[in-house]
């Protein structure tokens, strides 16, 4: 049986809401649309951190972001380290079976050598290595405080690349693109790892883009204009799919890394408030363990396996992308340190979720999902500011926060109280799986990190 083909789309600080299959009716994404139309809209489906730098190396790694190496928010300067060489990447494991691999997009996993995308199992890639640049420039301004210089962030294959004036967003739909018409040339299978920037700051979109939704209010304009330039590339990237013949025996896969953003940065303007740009009721964003900084968008879509209009409500991550792509191409999951579970039986099938557990952490933060049952324990609903000093946290009473996510996917009633077993239980696994990161990162990873520059929350010292 011929080996199947994989995309994996990821987004950039997109909210659960901000697709039209989700809800969203101010903005557009027909596109997408149409891709969660044809296969699964998963509708439980998470990051494995609310921040960047860990959530990518939970997908790419099929492990939790202690467990990979990378707990904080990478440093964009070139002589930052990060995933460490010895991981390995879905990339990596695919390679060995015979698959062709590429990324195009954002990166975000180191920019020291030994730290980039060849040395993690692709041999095809383009895009920056930072956590941002400006989508025009491709220059990385966003580390002054720290002290380092702008630089620029633009390259192919390792080379240092220019495209100025080119909007980033478009330039990796043409790289996309491209790659999928070569690769059909040949008779090898390929996995292409597609990590958008869009919507992470700075918010650029051309003015093609933004006059599609002339009455919606600036932050609210923007915001969907850059997510209309990334569906736009999604739509160009599939037509090449069933253009070269590959649609139907191609595991599409799209997620978001994490939750929307409410830094201040993202305004432009000066503004010191907290930034308005998503509409999702989800308590918490972008830095939170609660269901808004973790709980991802997602869509899967394989026509040959995944029935079109299904609805899949029980709960994956994206660490499980690792197994299930794996699995689907003939490998074998248990040659690899793995965390997720192949979930394909859940999406293609109407199987229960693999998991008995779920586990987060960022800084101070615990989480842990049970069957309906989440537990956050010292929960912060809003980003840190510049000096990684959280905003806001739950008031001391919530700092043990016991949500039923079956009647309340909002976290706003906490049941600690009245499900005092359950909360007690949930938390003793909680803490449990969280000392055994603390000991293995002391162990294994911390003098490696101190090496990487890493912004925002790290990792207490126990």
């Amino acid at each position: 049986m011929r080996q199947p083909n994989f995309v994996v789309f990821l987004s950039d600080d997109q909210a659960y809401c901000d697709l039209g299959c989700m809800g969203a009716t101010d903005l557009a994404t027909p596109r997408l649309d149409e891709l969660a139309a044809s296969g699964a809209l998963l509708l439980s489906w998470y990051s494995n951190s609310p921040v960047c730098s860990p959530s990518r190396a939970s997908l790419l790694t099929g492990r939790y972001p202690g467990n990979a190496g990378v707990r904080s928010i990478l440093r964009g300067h070139r002589t930052a380290t990060g995933l460490p060489r010895e991981v390995p990447t879905i990339a990596t494991a695919l390679r060995r079976i015979g698959y062709r691999t590429a990324m195009f997009g954002k990166w975000h996993l180191g920019l020291n050598e030994g730290s980039r995308p060849q040395d993690h199992g692709f041999e095809e890639w383009f895009g920056f290595m930072a956590g941002c640049v400006d989508y025009y420039s491709h220059i990385f301004y966003f580390d002054m405080e720290a002290g380092t210089d702008p630089i620029h962030d633009l390259w192919e294959n390792g080379r240092e690349v220019w495209a100025n004036g080119r909007y980033f967003t478009e330039l990796v739909t043409e790289r996309a693109v491209d790659y999928i018409r070569r690769a059909s040339r040949r008779d090898e299978p390929f996995f292409l790892y597609v990590p958008w920037s869009a919507p992470h700051y700075p918010l650029h979109a051309p003015a093609r883009y933004l006059d599609r939704f002339p009455d919606l209010r600036p932050e609210r304009r923007i915001m969907a204009a850059m997510l209309a330039a990334m569906d736009d590339g999604i739509g160009a990237i599939l037509d090449e799919l069933s253009r070269v013949g590959a649609r139907d025996d191609t595991f599409v896969f799209f997620q978001s890394d994490n939750g929307p953003s409410r830094e201040t940065r993202n305004w432009l303007n000066g503004r010191a408030d907290p930034y308005y740009g998503s509409q999702c009721s989800l308590k918490g964003h972008k830095f939170s363990l609660f269901e808004g900084g973790i709980r991802s968008p997602a869509i899967g879509s394989w026509p040959a396996r995944i029935p079109a209009g299904t609805h899949v409500t029980e709960h994956g991550a994206a660490m499980d992308l690792f197994p299930t792509i794996l699995r689907a191409a003939q490998g074998d999951p248990a040659r690899y340190e793995l965390d997720g579970l192949d979930v394909l039986p859940m999406v293609a099938d109407g199987a229960p979720s693999p998991h008995e557990d779920l586990y987060w952490e960022m800084g101070r933060q615990t989480a842990i999902r049970r069957g309906h049952w989440k537990l956050v324990l010292n929960g912060q609903l809003v980003e840190s500011d510049r000096t990684g000093t959280p905003i806001e946290h739950v008031p001391p009473e919530d700092a043990v926060f016991l949500a039923d996510l079956a009647s309340d996917a909002d976290e706003r009633n906490n049941l600690r109280d009245r499900q005092p077993a359950i909360a007690s239980a949930m938390r003793a696994a909680a803490e449990a799986w969280r000392a055994r990161i603390e000991e293995r990162w002391e162990r294994e990873w911390r003098s490696r990190a101190q090496e990487t520059g890493s912004t925002g929350w790290t990792a207490p010292t126990r």
